[in-house]
Formats: structure tokens, sequence, C-alpha cells
């Protein structure tokens, strides 16, 4: 696992040491604690000399600075009114500094604004939350001696940050929760970006296992529990690997004994070919990230389990591989899953649904949850839709809805409701079975999510497809990883928010 930054608050007016990072604002105005270091004049020189403008997240680099005991200097813009600014501008303001910091050297950050305006505690660890995901690598498999210049700084450790504020024993605090979120999401990029050779189902659910030092309970099914389960549709997935299927399921107990959890269902497919419906050859590499739905999951629940979350939480994952071997499904095959609902299948590159609906219909029977959400990187066509910035949801309660929504405007893993409809339902019907899993490209998003809801009876429902944001996402201020790690910090906010305590 990569490592995360060490991070510590201490009071303005420490000791000052490595690189000294400092703020101002399009003015060159500077907070109480850079002022003291009468930077106004030689800033205002290299600012001429650089261009730079003071605008919020750009840089000024000075390699010589007037600072004692510092050996360089790094001026941040801010913008004005930066304390009654959203968590995800801090997060990408930390990203945007760490990445102009020199790897395995410490730096020191006044994290003040130009004002005067002391940083709020939030805000502070929201800085370094973002600093932490910012600094994410996943170089393991690079040789030592190769000629990369971002690798070869990648295998040092993260800078050491010293952030001065006010109240450094508040955002200590607010620090704890946001440490334990960028584990969880260090975690499930590092599920992501395995790749399928190294990360089979059976080593996955080892991995999975490894959450018990946490507190999780982690129980391993075997593919003859599976089939003792009545699991028919997710066992048809994996018939055609040689490599078996595990389903993981994992349960932190953190709130009151008989209170119903809250469940996270994720697809796992850890290479998907497309089985005999096989997909092109060009970017079938990516398909080692069709897991990524269980990677935010898996996350997630190490994010509960981390921060000793007050919830009692489910999550469960279906860890198959969909391979087109002599034994794989046929289209035309009829398949009876858990709930005795039978399938025709019409396209085996349409497997995650059939690995989902299972989960769905086991942990509503077994469990009763309060609420279910699942995560997959479902379909194509979201990323038609919506391209890479949203992740489309879908749901059968507007209050879920709602709070989803809000969770990922609070954490700037955004998502967009899309529509649900017994009109829908006419697109899947089957010539020979109850349903079919694919119904062709138009509304196919929509398709593969009314697909998953006859699986689901009365329990609130929320369906998450993350194919565009989960992997090859575009690069960010607080993510330069290929996996992601969507999913976690959304899913954590909204335990945290509507579900905790």
């Amino acid at each position: 696992m990569a490592v995360l930054p060490t991070v510590t608050f201490a009071k303005p007016g420490s000791a000052l040491s490595g690189t000294v990072v400092v703020f101002t604002n399009e003015e060159f105005r500077f907070g109480p604690q850079a002022g003291a270091l009468r930077l106004q004049r030689v800033v205002e020189r290299a600012a001429a000399a650089a261009d730079f403008k003071g605008k919020p997240r750009s840089t000024l680099d000075m390699l010589a600075p007037p600072v004692e005991s510092a050996d360089r200097l790094l001026v941040v813009g801010l913008a004005k009114g930066a304390d009654k600014a959203p968590s995800h501008d801090w997060l990408k303001l930390g990203g945007a500094v760490i990445a102009k910091l020199r790897r395995g050297h410490p730096a020191t950050v006044l994290l003040e604004q130009p004002d005067g305006k002391p940083v709020p505690a939030e805000a502070a660890a929201d800085f370094c939350l973002g600093a932490a995901l910012r600094a994410y690598t996943f170089d393991k498999y690079k040789s030592n001696g190769g000629d990369d210049e971002e690798s070869e700084q990648g295998k040092e450790s993260p800078p050491a940050l010293t952030v001065l504020v006010d109240d450094p024993a508040k955002a200590k605090r607010a620090w704890t929760s946001r440490l334990a979120a960028a584990g969880g999401v260090y975690l499930a990029r590092d599920l992501v970006n395995e790749p399928a050779n190294v990360l089979g189902p059976v080593e996955y659910a080892e991995r999975v296992k490894e959450l018990e030092s946490l507190g999780v309970e982690v129980t391993i099914f075997t593919e003859k529990d599976l089939r003792k389960l009545g699991m028919g549709a997710y066992l048809g997935v994996a018939q055609g690997s040689s490599r078996p299927p595990r389903m993981v399921m994992m349960r932190w107990n953190g709130g009151k004994a008989k209170e119903k959890p809250v469940a996270l269902i994720g697809k796992g497919v850890v290479f998907d070919t497309g089985g005999i419906s096989i997909k092109p050859a060009a970017g079938m590499e990516d398909m080692k990230g069709d897991m990524g739905g269980s990677a935010a999951v898996v996350g997630a629940i190490a994010t509960l389990a981390s921060r000793k979350a007050k919830v009692n939480a489910l999550g469960i994952v279906g860890l198959v591989e969909n391979m087109p071997d002599a034994n794989a499904q046929r289209p035309g095959d009829i398949l009876t899953s858990m709930a005795g609902i039978t399938i025709e299948v019409n396209n085996t590159d349409a497997e995650g649904r059939l690995v989902l609906c299972d989960l769905l219909h086991y942990v509503e029977k077994e469990y009763q949850p309060r609420v279910m959400i699942d995560l997959a990187t479902l379909t194509g066509a979201i990323i038609v839709a919506l391209g890479h910035h949203y992740a489309g949801f879908y749901a059968t309660d507007d209050k879920l809805a709602a709070n989803l929504s809000a969770a990922g405007e609070a954490t700037g893993e955004r998502v967009w409701r899309m529509p649900l409809g017994p009109e829908y339902d006419k697109q899947i019907r089957s010539r020979f079975a109850d349903i079919k899993n694919s119904s062709g490209r138009e509304g196919a998003s929509i398709t593969a999510a009314q697909f998953l809801k006859r699986f689901v009876k009365e329990t609130p429902w929320a369906h998450i497809d993350i194919a565009g944001t989960a992997i090859a996402s575009p690069a960010t201020d607080v993510n330069k990883s290929w996996g992601s790690g969507y999913g976690v910090r959304l899913l954590d906010r909204l335990i945290a928010d509507t579900y905790e305590g």
C-alpha cells in the first residue's frame, strides 16, 4: 500500500524548516504568520519576474528564500472568503500544494488567510486530506533502475507536513476522520490498480480478510457455498474461468446491538473479457478495473472501522472473473437466480448485473438492512450520458437520493440521479425466460438498473454506476492515479451525515 504523508499540527510561531508554504491573494497580502517574515517586497519582485498573479491554487517557487532555517519558499494563491469555501475547495488546495513539494523532504505550512481570518479546523483537516490524496502513487512494479523521473520520485516517501494553525488540537481531532478516509481511498486505489494476474478472486478475498485487524468481521464464501445458496446468476459468470469465485462479507458493528445495518454491495469482476460476447482487444487491459465498485465498498468499510464509526455496516462483494473458455456460459443460456427469477443471457458481457442481482437478493433476505447501496462499473452507457465527472445513480427512495446527492456535493464525488420506470421493464422482457440481461444500446444504463430493481423488494435502494469515475477518469488536483478510489469518501460522508449515531 502506498504510504500516507505524515501530518503534524502546531501553533503559529513554531519553528520553520524545510520548504515553507505561505498563502497570498491577488493583492499580495499575507496573514499574520507570513507577514511577520516580511516577505512582501521580495515576493512582489519574484512574482513580477515569474508572472505570478496570486490567483487561487497558483504557485510561486522561490529556491533562495529570505526565511531563516528554510531551504525553499512556496507562495500559493488563496481566494477571498476561503473560510466559507466548501470542503472540496480545501481538498483541491491541499492537492495543489503537495504537488509542488519534493517527496522525501519536510515542509512547514503556514495555513492562514491573507485577510488575517483564521482557517477553521475542519478546513485545515480538509486541506491535509487533499494533500494526502494527491500524494498517492502506485509504482510497486516499476524497476529501481528505470529512467522515469516521476516514478523515481514516487519511490520517495511523501513530504512530512507540519501545519501551523490557530487551533492545532481541534484540527488534529478533525484530521483523524480524514486520515481514515485517506486510508480507505488508498486501499481502494491499490486494489483497482493491481493487475488481474496478481489479484484474482481468491487473492482479493485474502486481502479483504486483512480488515480483521481493524475489528471488521470477515466471512469468505466459496463456490460450494454459493451453489448451496442457489446463486445461479452469479455462478453463470464464474463458470468460464479456471479461478473460482469468492463472495466476501464484511461486518462493522459500531452501532447499537439490534440496529439494522447499512448495506454496501460491490461488483468485483477482477477481469472482464466479455466472455463469449468478447470485447474488442483495444483497451481491454482496462478491464482489470471492473472491480472498482467492490474496491469502493472495501475502502468504505475500512474507513468506518478506522474511525470507529457509530453505525452497523455490512459490506459484501462478489469476486469473479469473466472468461471465455469451453465451459463459459453462452448467449441464449437461461440461468436461475437465487430469487427464483429466470434470466436469459443474451449478452455475456452484461455480467455485472448477474453478480449483483444475487447479492442484492441475499442481503435483503438475510439481513433486512436499513438501506442497500450497490456500486458497479456497470455500463459504458453512463459515460456516454454523463462523461467522467459525475456517477449516475438510481434510487427507489427520494430521501436516500437527496442524501446521496448532498454527500456527493460535500465531497466532490458528485452523482446525478437517473430515471427508473415501468416503461423500461418492456425492454428487458425475454421470449424464453422471465427477463433477459441486456436490451441493447438504448437507455442501456437505465435498463441495467431496471434489471437490478427486479431483485429488490421493500428496502430503500440505490444503484451507483461508477464506470466513468472509478477508472481512467480525468486527473484532478487530488488524484493522479488511474484507479481513483471513487466512492469511498462518498459512502463515508453519506453514512456520517445520515445513519451514524
